[in-house]
């Protein structure tokens, strides 16, 4: 059943159908993403390897995100995006089976890698497809509504994987997130389709794009786990000349790969960076607390998850309220607020007493939540409504590759304070902090008028308060 993409969204009950759809899809990407941490040290011990080698489950998951994203959100715009979003989530469910037959770390390190392949061409379009599901004017609320299901899978991930290897064998871990895959492959019927644009699939494209990624966060990730800072900085710096040649061809492209031709615009830059600060800082933070609540606090494990537990609560609540106001009021301005109350939130997270109970923190932890879910969402919307339609695939990939960059440069910055001794204190807070104070610069600077007014050939759907010309 095919369902061209629609002017101005589709219309219910079909736009319900195509609603769950990508929400099941999303949560399949996330709690495969978050539940592998879960289940690291059981891995260690069945396959009988070292646990610092077991972490490669997930950060090889995360690494063929990353380099990957791009390039199927370019590949979506020539296959079809419907078709690029079921054929990833069929991908995926067959590598989880095949998780089962896994008697080693090499092979399932493989499926793994697979399993990325299919949730990166599935991610890389669903923003995309947002845009075509949901009406101009209830965009925001659309992706508020995503934002929902991104951080309540993040915060039930691990409880589902706690549970899960209570009762079964570590393979079933990663097979929980299977079910998403089939209610959304089912439901993708009611998917829109729009028509694929003819030109050839750069593939030279892909293969610098991947590469520049990989080779700049691979030496990150050496450079703090490994034993040689020169063969670390060697693989950055061959990552960076990549990178830069790849920039430098891609000027030249009518549809980029890498979106250089959004980048171009202000706006759209700086939401860009502004998302990027705002995901190193909510994971810099959020890495780092387990181990100051622990050795400098003295908190038992499970107090740990009841601490942290309202940030995601929080978010969960404000995210659609966000998305809401953003269909009504700029993102410049909801993002400015939204940050002001993160930065509170993260200095008092840094200045916590000495001997703090758990409602000390967690108003902090609900403050910080509220200001980030306030700053996301609408920053999404901008991004995806300030695109030309024809474009939509590659900003989706924009958001979700910034997305993953950040978190893994949070990763990164937490191992390298941890190995500096400086992770277990206030010192990653107020980085945290820092970071998002660049965040909301970066928003408030998007309510100047010249940067804000999209010209009426460059965007079907722009922000609200904008006056297109």
């Amino acid at each position: 059943m095919i369902h061209p993409a629609p002017v101005d969204g589709l219309r219910t009950p079909q736009r319900f159908l195509a609603i769950a759809a990508i929400s099941a899809g999303t949560a399949l990407v996330v709690i495969d993403g978050a539940i592998a941490t879960v289940a690291l040290p059981t891995i260690a011990r069945d396959l009988n390897v070292a646990p610092s080698s077991a972490v490669a489950v997930v950060t090889v998951y995360q690494l063929v995100l990353v380099m990957t994203l791009l390039p199927f959100s370019g590949l979506g715009d020539r296959i079809g995006l419907k078709r690029l979003y079921q054929w990833g989530q069929l991908v995926f469910a067959v590598a989880t089976l095949l998780c089962f037959f896994a008697k080693s770390l090499p092979f399932l390190l493989i499926v793994r890698a697979v399993q990325a392949l299919g949730a990166a061409a599935a991610l890389s379009v669903s923003s995309a497809l947002l845009r075509s599901i949901y009406p101009a004017r209830q965009l925001g609320r659309g992706l508020g509504i995503n934002s929902v299901v991104v951080s309540s899978s993040a915060a039930f991930a691990p409880t589902l994987g706690g549970l899960i290897l209570g009762i079964a064998p570590w393979p079933w871990v990663f097979a929980s997130a299977v079910p998403f895959a089939i209610v959304s492959l089912l439901l993708g019927r009611a998917l829109p389709a729009p028509a694929p644009r003819e030109e050839p699939f750069d593939v030279l494209g892909a293969v610098m794009c991947a590469g520049m990624f990989g080779l700049v966060i691979g030496g990150l990730e050496t450079a703090v786990h490994g034993d040689s800072p020169v063969v670390s900085a060697a693989i950055v710096a061959a990552g960076v000349l990549v990178g830069i040649l790849f920039i430098r061809r891609e000027r030249g492209e009518v549809a980029p790969i890498l979106p250089v031709d959004l980048l171009s615009k202000p706006v759209l830059a700086l939401s860009t960076l502004g998302a990027f600060t705002a995901f190193v800082a909510s994971m810099t933070l959020l890495l780092s607390l387990p181990f100051r609540l622990q050795h400098g606090f003295g908190f038992a494990p499970s107090e740990i998850g009841a601490a942290i537990a309202p940030w995601p609560l929080t978010t969960m609540i404000v995210a659609p309220l966000a998305g809401w106001l953003s269909d009504r009021y700029p993102a410049g301005l909801l993002g400015g607020i939204g940050m002001a109350l993160a930065i509170a939130g993260l200095t008092a997270l840094a200045f916590l007493p000495a001997d703090p109970d758990y409602w000390a923190i967690a108003w902090r932890m609900a403050l910080t939540g509220a200001g980030f879910g306030l700053f996301l969402s609408p920053n999404a919307r901008l991004i995806i409504g300030s695109t030309p339609r024809e474009r939509a695939a590659a900003a989706g990939g924009l958001i979700s590759t910034t997305r993953m960059v950040g978190q893994t440069t949070g990763a990164t910055l937490v191992a390298a304070l941890l190995a500096m001794g400086l992770g277990t204190g206030g010192d990653p807070a107020l980085i945290a902090a820092a970071l998002a104070l660049v965040a909301g610069l970066c928003s408030l600077a998007r309510l100047r008028p010249s940067l804000r007014n999209p010209r009426r050939d460059e965007a079907a759907d722009a922000q609200p308060g904008t006056q297109v010309r």
